[in-house]
């Protein structure tokens, strides 16, 4: 019988925890703590993300179920409900965002050579924002509407292993295009992004930083055509043009040419007009698997709408645990760094079980002390009824009688 660490403990091992020690000592996160430490609270927290807990009160009651094993946990403290609620609502939240940001460069070089289905050396990200509906009365500091309160998590997606790469959580006022200002271009890359982010002076910024965008235009987008490449509109495609702004302000906004491609999809009958600023991309569906269309890459758009519907569903950043602005970002952080963590943990024991598997099953077997390696991996187990010798046959006793 395997008498090692727990399974919480396992998972935690994974932590880069001189990294958490550095975060807490860059905003003095444990100043006049005597007992409830920032790694007591960071697990505690953790520790409902993967359990669903509900409620402060819920993940008291649990871990004192378990007290002497909180030690092997890494739990230093006794779990008051009220000490950990003063935690969330004073530490710094900033600490954890540090610290998801450092779980963040660990897990994208462990995707990186990921299949994405797209030939490109490139790097391709998603930008899109969500929002969580909030009670106004509840949330005042969030102001959204006049009748309700939300905050917004506008997240920059890698696709190559989902791993959200830059994520700004804002009160719902925030616009979706003014996270453009604080982003920092990568040179060479790919922003796919809807008609929220079209800001020409905004995607003229990513243009001299030297990435690459597609986006898709609006219909009052005024723009004068200077020519046609030939298209093949079997494909879908119905023009490849390159096109100049015309409108009174986009025209001194963008004053470069840009490519406009219009793409029919069959299946929803829809007609597309995607803006880019590369040229060398083709338009149109090409008979080598190595060249990517325009369309082909806003269709992977679509992963960062899975991503938020998928964090949504399966991490508790819906109902939060308090009612502060620091409260509120300390969970949806904690929530951000326990996803990355798992998806590091599936890529180091190059596991084959999708993360939702994963969570359900770490939600069941956390005070377990099986091998993580082992409860993780999928194995078939086949029971085969054989011959023994040493048992007796009742009908042959009876025939010989």
């Amino acid at each position: 019988m395997y008498s090692g660490q727990l399974v919480f403990s396992q998972v935690t091992a994974h932590l880069p925890m001189h990294t958490f020690r550095r975060c807490v000592q860059r905003y003095q996160g444990e100043r006049y703590v005597k007992r409830f430490r920032c790694l007591d609270q960071y697990l505690s927290m953790a520790f409902a993300q993967l359990t669903y807990r509900e409620s402060l009160r819920d993940i008291e009651a649990c871990l004192r179920a378990h007290q002497s094993k909180l030690y092997h946990m890494g739990i230093r403290s006794r779990i008051v409900r009220s000490t950990l609620s003063d935690a969330n609502e004073q530490r710094d939240w900033r600490i954890y965002a540090d610290f998801a940001q450092a779980l963040i460069r660990i897990a994208r070089p462990l995707y990186a050579k990921e299949d994405l289905g797209l030939e490109l050396n490139n790097t391709v990200y998603a930008l899109d924002s969500s929002t969580i509906d909030l009670c106004l009365s509840v949330f005042p500091w969030a102001l959204f509407r006049s009748t309700k309160s939300a905050v917004k998590l506008h997240t920059l997606l890698d696709l190559r292993g989902n791993i959200p790469t830059f994520i700004h959580i804002s009160d719902g006022k925030l616009h979706d295009v003014n996270v453009l200002d604080i982003l920092l271009p990568e040179p060479g890359a790919f922003y796919i992004m809807d008609r929220a982010y079209v800001d020409f002076e905004r995607l003229f910024t990513l243009q001299l930083a030297g990435a690459f965008f597609v986006i898709r235009a609006k219909s009052n987008t005024r723009f004068q055509r200077r020519y046609s490449q030939p298209v093949e509109k079997s494909g879908g495609d119905r023009c490849d043009q390159t096109i100049v702004l015309t409108g009174v302000n986009s025209a001194n906004d963008y004053p470069l040419p840009l490519r406009r491609v219009k793409y029919h999809d069959e299946n929803t009958r829809k007609t597309f007009n995607f803006l880019t600023n590369n040229f060398a991309i083709p338009a149109q569906t090409s008979p080598a698997p190595q060249e990517q269309t325009v369309a082909d890459l806003y269709r992977y758009r679509w992963q960062v709408e899975l991503f938020f519907k998928w964090i949504k569903q399966h991490l508790r950043i819906k109902s939060f645990f308090g009612t502060s602005e620091n409260a509120v970002k300390t969970q949806i952080w904690i929530a951000i760094s326990v996803y990355v963590l798992v998806a590091i943990i599936k890529k180091r024991l190059n596991l084959s079980r999708d993360l939702y598997t994963i969570l359900q099953i770490l939600s069941l077997t956390l005070f377990e002390k099986t091998p993580l390696e082992q409860i993780l991996t999928v194995q078939d187990y086949k029971t085969e009824v054989g011959d023994t010798p040493n048992q007796l046959n009742l009908f042959e006793n009876l025939t010989g009688q």
